[in-house]
């Protein structure tokens, strides 16, 4: 099922959730990992770069992702009435900080003027850059943001972890499988 029903999540919104969740779990660690380099490290130059290149490949994601969650029904929440808007809210919180995350980047990469090459696929223009204090500004609100788009994700896996283990509900298999039988049923 590559669509979503009431029950279920499809596969393409599954593909899309957990490709996201691995690539900002690994840009998160390689971005904390970078401020640690030294000048001659052999990775100062290759860690940004890779790190830029993933940030706009999520970034593409995202975008598409959003534009797929718009045209797709959503499945039924499970829980009670203040656990669903909580999980609302959370979802809501989670796309705009991580677009928040990825727009700083954007503007740190950029600050120069220099157009941001993606795994030397294809190169995004800067089509702003030069304002004053860019990448300083930007730098603050990537971090801040990343921090605060880490806590929510783990608030977002433990929230599941907990719908799964103490309340016995199938939110976390419906993510996994897209074939799962709810037991609503």
């Amino acid at each position: 099922m590559w669509r979503n029903s009431r029950m279920r999540w499809g596969a393409v919104s599954i593909f899309f959730h957990w490709l996201s969740a691995l690539a900002i779990i690994g840009l998160f660690v390689l971005g904390w990992w970078m401020t640690g380099l030294g000048y001659y490290d052999s990775w100062y130059n290759l860690g940004p770069w890779v790190h830029r290149s993933i940030g706009v490949l999520l970034l593409l994601v995202t975008v598409v992702r959003i534009v797929w969650r718009l045209v797709q029904v959503t499945p039924a929440g499970e829980g009670s009435r203040l656990e669903k808007l909580a999980a609302h809210v959370g979802h809501i919180a989670l796309y705009v900080i991580l677009l928040l995350v990825l727009g700083s980047g954007y503007l740190i990469s950029t600050a120069n003027g220099r157009s941001i090459s993606v795994f030397g696929w294809f190169d995004v223009p800067a089509l702003v850059h030069g304002l004053p204090n860019q990448a300083s500004i930007a730098g603050d609100i990537h971090w801040y943001s990343a921090l605060a788009l880490v806590i929510l994700a783990a608030g977002h896996a433990l929230a599941a972890f907990k719908h799964h283990w103490v309340n016995k509900h199938d939110t976390l298999l419906r993510m996994i499988n897209p074939m799962h039988r709810s037991r609503k049923m």
